[in-house]
């Protein structure tokens, strides 16, 4: 098994109140050059909680920290007009917190980020360090 020191979350940069899926950014990430969905987790508007690329596997999520980090992403991010917002719903929230709860018992040395803080992006579009750490 990898060894994980990392939990990265992302969001989709999809519009507030948009549902996609899982699928639909495996669609996205393939047509990149992909070799499938990068994150390992997708959390929808429902917050219900979708595997993407098994744990197991080196994600595609974050530049320079995919083999050492699993990859969380949850629907929405942008307002009506494609500028960075927090959009996630409460179930969103509460699916997240759940879910990072979770993996904290399997990876007890991971630590929560957002992306932004590995690139120059808005994403997660929320203060990771300030809700999760």
């Amino acid at each position: 098994m990898r060894k994980i020191d990392k939990i990265i979350l992302h969001c989709s940069a999809t519009k507030e109140g948009q549902h996609f899926t899982a699928e639909d950014i495996d669609r996205w990430h393939r047509a990149r050059g992909f070799a499938k969905i990068g994150y390992h987790h997708v959390v929808y508007l429902d917050g219900s909680v979708h595997k993407g690329r098994d744990e197991s596997l080196i994600g595609a999520h974050c530049l320079g920290h995919n083999a050492t980090s699993i990859g969380v992403c949850y629907i929405g991010g942008l307002d009506e007009k494609n500028n960075p917002k927090d959009t996630r719903t409460q179930a969103q929230k509460e699916a997240l917190t759940g879910l990072l709860d979770n993996l904290k018992v399997r990876y007890p040395n991971a630590k929560v980020y957002g992306h932004n803080e590995f690139a120059a992006k808005a994403c997660p579009c929320f203060d990771v360090k300030k809700e999760f750490r």
